[in-house]
Formats: structure tokens, C-alpha cells, sequence
């Protein structure tokens, strides 16, 4: 009996046992859009380090092992999304992945997690970064920050005052890497937050939405997973991308309702029901 009679997605990330980020809100998300998630954790913290104290241990010496009874399973994957990879033996680890289990039917989600605010996260080398530009350069869709985009493309990098000229231009060069579909996210225009996409069907558009509250831990992993499970399905990318954006403000909007600490994430939970 097959194992493939179902559409799923390997989500390679780590996993935080508070401060919603990561497999935490993936796995949820992606189930509730009715795709399986097979989680594919890369590290384990007890929370994120976006907190001044955490626990935390590296899964890769444990990665293969666990592949290996993937592999046993004969596992196909209609996705395979990738988040936080924690080094460069991790970046190659998911590039024999991508070798192994990907085939005709599978869409590659990479959400290269370098950096935010113009600067790369302590934890990446100059070896990690040309590894990401070369596993960037194999993802069906792409979905970097501004930062993370300015990182892969050598652009110098500022908060805000992008035309629409040079984000059609920044795309253009995330795709000459290799990249089929790009989302830049989370761009700031004035009161509005924009995502900027190249579709190699539909072309090249600035999506926009009013702001809603303060930037919070773990809305980039949301919508990159909206997006993931979106791609399965086969839903055009742009409506996707919009689909994403919509949930992600809806999930800060309910969050500012409370009293929540930055640290903590967004509340999701309340509003799953809405995403459809």
C-alpha cells in the first residue's frame, strides 16, 4: 500500500516550543488548508532566540537518520519548504533532499532565512550565504525579506523608499539565479505593506495592504506556509501571495487585541477558521 495517496509537504525547519514560529505555526497552517505537513526539524528550542535566555539543540547529526526512514517509506512530496537552517552542512543537507524527493509533481519552497533589518543573523557565515544562492537558485519559489533579497542579489539594502522600478529590477535578479517565482515580503510603503512578485505566467506586480500593528515573530513563517500549501493545491501565485498577506494581518490584528509581548508570536488560533 502507498504512502502517497495524499498531498503533503516536507517542511524543513526548526522547532520552538514557544514563541510561535517555525513547524509550530507551519504545521497547523498547512494542515488546515488541507495538505499533510511532515515536519523535518533542523533544531530543536525550547523557545526562540529572539528571547534573551533559550534552550537549544542542534538536529543535525540526526537529520540523515531520519531521512533514511523516509527514504524506506518510498515518501513522494507534492512540496518541500524550507525555513531556518541553522549551517552550511544543513543548507547541502536540504539540496540531497530536494535530489532525492523531489520529482515532475513537486513544488520547492524556499524561504531563505538570512537575515531582517539589513542585517545578516550572527549564525551566518560567508560560506552559508553562497550556499543559499546556490539552493535558491533551485526553488520553484522563492520567498526572501528585503534584507534576505539585497543578501542574495549583492543590492545595497535600505528600510524603505523602493520604487516600483527597482523592486520590478530586484525581482528580476532573484529569478536570474534560478528562481521560478519570487515574493519579496513585507516592504514598507507608507501605511501600507507591500509584497512584491514575479510570476513567470501572470508577470510582475506590487500587491499592497494597509499596516496593521507592529512586525511580530514568526509572520514571515505563516506566510510562507499559506503560500507552500497554496502551491499544492495549485492555486494561482499572485492570489496566493494576497491570500497569505490577508491572513498574516488578520492574525496581528487579533494579536493587538491582547496584551502580547512581541517575543510571543501572533494569534493564529483564534482566526484559522477564516482562512480558507
Amino acid at each position: 500500500m502507498s504512502h502517497n495517496n495524499q498531498k503533503k509537504i516536507a517542511v524543513i525547519n526548526d522547532i520552538s516550543g514557544f514563541g510561535k514560529c517555525s513547524i509550530a505555526v507551519a504545521l497547523p497552517i498547512i494542515s488546515h488548508l488541507g495538505v499533510q505537513c511532515c515536519p523535518l526539524p533542523t533544531s530543536v528550542f525550547s523557545n526562540h532566540t529572539g528571547f534573551d535566555s533559550f534552550y537549544f539543540r542542534d538536529f543535525t547529526p540526526y537529520m540523515e537518520s531520519y531521512i533514511n526512514e523516509w527514504k524506506k517509506l518510498d515518501l513522494r512530496f507534492e512540496g518541500i519548504a524550507s525555513g531556518f537552517l541553522g549551517s552550511a552542512e544543513q543548507i547541502s543537507i536540504v539540496g540531497d533532499f530536494i535530489d532525492y524527493f523531489a520529482d515532475s509533481r513537486t513544488t520547492v519552497v524556499i524561504d531563505p532565512v538570512m537575515g531582517e533589518d539589513g542585517h545578516a543573523y550572527p549564525t551566518y557565515t560567508r560560506e552559508m550565504c553562497e550556499k543559499m544562492r546556490r539552493l535558491a537558485a533551485r526553488a520553484d519559489i522563492l520567498t526572501p525579506n528585503m534584507t534576505e533579497a539585497c543578501m542574495l542579489t549583492g543590492t545595497p539594502y535600505r528600510k524603505d523608499g523602493w520604487t516600483i522600478k527597482e523592486l520590478r529590477g530586484l525581482t528580476g535578479r532573484l529569478c536570474a539565479l534560478g528562481a521560478k517565482k519570487v515574493v519579496i515580503s513585507g516592504i514598507p510603503m507608507g501605511s501600507y505593506i507591500a509584497n512584491a512578485v514575479y510570476d513567470d505566467e501572470s508577470g510582475f506586480s506590487v500587491p499592497r495592504q494597509k499596516r496593521a500593528g507592529v512586525f511580530r515573530s514568526g509572520t514571515g513563517d505563516i506566510f510562507a506556509a499559506v503560500i507552500a500549501a497554496e502551491a499544492v493545491k495549485g492555486t494561482d501565485f499572485t492570489e496566493s501571495v494576497k491570500k497569505a498577506a490577508r491572513f498574516v494581518k488578520l492574525c496581528v490584528e487579533e494579536t493587538e487585541k491582547h496584551d502580547i509581548p512581541l517575543t510571543d508570536g501572533v494569534c493564529f488560533e483564534p482566526v484559522i477558521g477564516k482562512l480558507k
